[in-house]
């Protein structure tokens, strides 16, 4: 049964994600993005804890990829939001 409770919790956040998302405005993106860097490295910790828990080779493998796709997407949110800060800084010379 526990299972079934943890399906109902995850589409309920999964769609409550999508309605939320799907109604900011195209100016936000950016902060939003930047907001949603700092989940990506609160997934990475939990991940990191999940791995040091692991028993099995196949739970330390899960688990050895899971720290490892977080941390890939955690780095390339931040390299993504810095670029699109890059597109708002003036381009004049002397300008800093």
């Amino acid at each position: 049964m526990d299972g079934f409770v943890a399906l109902y919790i995850f589409m309920l956040a999964a769609i409550t994600g999508h309605v939320i998302i799907s109604r900011v405005p195209v100016i936000l993106h950016t902060p939003l993005m930047s907001g949603s860097n700092f989940v990506h490295g609160i997934v990475v910790v939990g991940a990191m804890i999940a791995l040091a828990h692991a028993d099995t080779t196949l739970e330390r493998a899960v688990g050895f990829i899971a720290v490892l796709l977080g941390a890939g997407n955690a780095v390339g949110g931040y390299v993504v939001t810095e670029r699109m800060l890059e597109m708002f800084k003036s381009s004049k010379k002397g300008d800093k």
